[in-house]
């Protein structure tokens, strides 16, 4: 790598340098950084080996029984499996440790006059303090004569130091907070696939009940209509029957008609009375066509249909983070 002090040295350069080099979890320069593979973001390999163990807390070491654990990314949020080795498998980022010796080693050379920030107030000198009454950096002379003379501060780099560890902390803390926020996420839409699963099974276990009902009612229907059909073919068979003798009987009558006129006209009583003697045929009860047997009275049958429903199940809460689970059709006993 071609190295050039002077273009290292200029300020911008040396402030988007240092962004460049800053590990986001601790905000300190990369200590051992290692690459993130496939993200190629870059860690120290004490941070990323803290987030690798509360996220995978069963992994002790690089001799454990576990084999790997799972890497979650804190600048994408990519999630990567890592092997038994954890982070310590990972590869070092040999360029960016140069890089950061080459960066320590020009902020360790003196600065010229220009390069430290000058108070506006003062020109020749130093910010080299903090105002904590007016939260400022400040320079000496402003404490003693100037405008923060009666203002408390304290050493500019304790200072620094301190914010830099508290927004260090807060930093864990999203971190961390937003892990919980990643897990919860991921149970909801676990929840919600399983939701989805439970109500297909349950349309279909539905779909199959009411078809295996729809059957049940279909097979009675026909053999009550096979019963119908049945009586309806006995009764009519035996009108017809009935028909064909009594026309039999008016041909007979017809004849006997005639026989009786020319009875009338024997002399003798024993002849007349064979003339006249007649047969007797069969007869239908009243109401031997109706059919009123057959009905059949389905009022509560329906009824029971109608107040077919789920059983009781989970109800959805106002506040939840779980999907309720489907009801399933109360069983016939």
């Amino acid at each position: 790598m071609d190295y050039q002090p002077g273009i290292i040295r200029d300020g911008s350069a040396m402030e988007n340098l240092e962004r460049q080099l800053i590990c986001p979890i601790c905000l300190e320069m990369f200590t051992k950084p290692v690459v993130i593979l496939p993200c190629q973001h870059n860690l120290c390999r004490k941070c990323a080996n803290d987030i690798f163990q509360a996220a995978n807390p069963y992994w002790q070491s690089r001799g454990s029984v576990i084999s790997g654990g799972r890497f979650r990314c804190p600048s994408c949020r990519h999630e990567v499996l890592l092997d038994r080795h954890g982070v310590y498998g990972l590869q070092r980022n040999l360029l960016v440790e140069n890089i950061i010796d080459i960066y320590k080693q020009e902020c360790s050379r003196p600065m010229q006059k220009g390069e430290h920030p000058m108070c506006k107030e003062h020109e020749d000198e130093r910010i080299n303090i903090y105002c904590v009454t007016c939260e400022v950096p400040t320079c000496s002379m402003c404490k003693v004569f100037g405008a923060h003379k009666d203002c408390e501060v304290a050493p500019l780099q304790s200072v620094f130091q301190g914010q830099k560890s508290e927004l260090n902390n807060c930093i864990s803390m999203l971190v961390a907070g937003n892990d919980r926020i990643q897990t919860i996420i991921s149970q909801l839409e676990d929840s919600q696939r399983s939701t989805e699963e439970n109500s297909q099974a349950a349309e279909r276990e539905l779909c199959e009940r009411f078809s295996a009902l729809e059957a049940v009612l279909e097979e009675k229907k026909s053999e009550l209509l096979r019963r119908i059909a049945k009586e309806r073919e006995d009764k009519t068979g035996f009108v017809q029957a009935l028909v064909h003798k009594y026309k039999e009987q008016l041909e007979k009558s017809s004849r006997l008609v005639e026989t009786a006129i020319q009875a009338m006209e024997e002399t003798g009583g024993a002849a007349f009375l064979m003339a006249s003697k007649g047969g007797r045929l069969e007869k239908i009860e009243q109401g031997f066509e109706n059919m009123d047997g057959f009905s059949v009275n389905l009022d509560h049958i329906a009824d029971a249909v109608r107040t077919l429903d789920f059983e009781r199940g989970i109800s959805i809460p106002k506040t939840a983070s779980r999907a309720p689970q489907s009801s399933l059709l109360r069983r016939p006993p």
